[in-house]
């Protein structure tokens, strides 16, 4: 993304609900509302000087908890375009969009994943890969862009979207997600290539909430985690309890606090387990403008790094 459209999607970030101040330059731009700041990252790559961006959920906030307000129905309301992850990670966002009411056209970047990609909460787990799950048997993980082959996918279906909203930008979009595309396959090859230099039996990590399940299907790595899929689901006391024990048996020192919730749980997990934390992962949001993970190519060489480095310890 050139300096310009950085600044604008900072810009769009930093505001919230509000609009974006853009220069006119004698065609209207399309007006376009993102759900949570990783959404909106796509779009505003993908969008650049043709449209108008206002995101929702911000910076370093949790989308999962999320309490839409007034303003953001005014938002949504009169909005041509609204994207959103789907899959109940904004379970607010079909709500809000019809009290507003939003009569724009709909992306949901999860909607471009097919059925065989996704990966289903059977409810309480601790399988290969992923962690404790709380969430509602016979769903979908939402946390696709945790692989960067799926979030290749949300690109494409942005792109659709937007060229069907707008056509006379059609030709814009599509080359812009084409470039796009290809620094992220660029970013999927570095992952791998990072995450193979740690033994296999060291790939094993703790985070806040169960997140990681795409991650580690498609880079190998074993996540755990005190909450389900949501952070608005409460680790119980037992589960608390048995993975302290679990990290104790298997000396996992790869402990990480998530930048959208708490740390005092996960805090106190590694207290009582002996381990230290890590560096904070950016996990359902991005970071603020100009800190370490303020677009979704920055977030994911973030936490690799962080991951690997965590994980060389174990």
């Amino acid at each position: 993304m050139n300096q310009i459209s950085r600044r604008r999607l900072c810009a769009a970030l930093t505001i919230g609900g509000a609009w974006t101040a853009l220069p006119a330059f004698g065609q209207q731009k399309l007006k376009v509302v993102a759900s949570f700041s990783i959404v909106a990252d796509f779009v505003a790559t993908v969008g650049g000087e043709r449209i108008e961006l206002a995101t929702l959920v911000g910076p370093d906030k949790d989308a999962h908890t999320y309490q839409p307000t007034a303003g953001d129905s005014r938002t949504v309301a009169g909005a041509q375009v609204l994207v959103t992850n789907g899959l109940g990670f904004e379970s607010w966002a079909d709500r809000l969009a019809g009290a507003a009411p939003f009569k724009g056209r709909r992306i949901v970047a999860t909607s471009a994943v097919p059925r065989e990609r996704h990966l289903a909460d059977h409810g309480h787990s601790h399988g290969h890969g992923h962690g404790h799950s709380h969430g509602k048997p016979g769903g979908s993980d939402p946390h696709m862009w945790q692989d960067v082959a799926l979030a290749r996918r949300y690109v494409g279906a942005i792109a659709e979207g937007l060229a069907q909203a707008d056509p006379a930008s059609a030709d814009s979009f599509r080359q812009r997600a084409a470039t796009y595309d290809k620094r992220l396959a660029e970013l999927d090859a570095w992952v791998r290539e990072q995450i193979a230099t740690v033994p296999a039996a060291k790939r094993r990590v703790i985070t806040g909430h169960d997140a990681f399940r795409y991650f580690a299907r498609a880079y190998g790595v074993t996540f755990r985690a005190p909450q389900g899929l949501s952070t608005a689901q409460e680790a119980s006391a037992k589960d608390v309890a048995t993975l302290i024990q679990q990290i104790r048996r298997e000396g996992i020192r790869a402990i990480f606090i998530e930048n959208m919730s708490s740390p005092k749980l996960i805090e106190q997990i590694a207290r009582e387990a002996g381990g230290v934390v890590g560096p904070t992962l950016y996990v359902d949001a991005l970071s603020a403008p100009g800190g370490p993970a303020d677009s979704y190519e920055k977030m994911l060489r973030h936490n690799v790094t962080a991951l690997v480095a965590g994980m060389a310890k174990n």
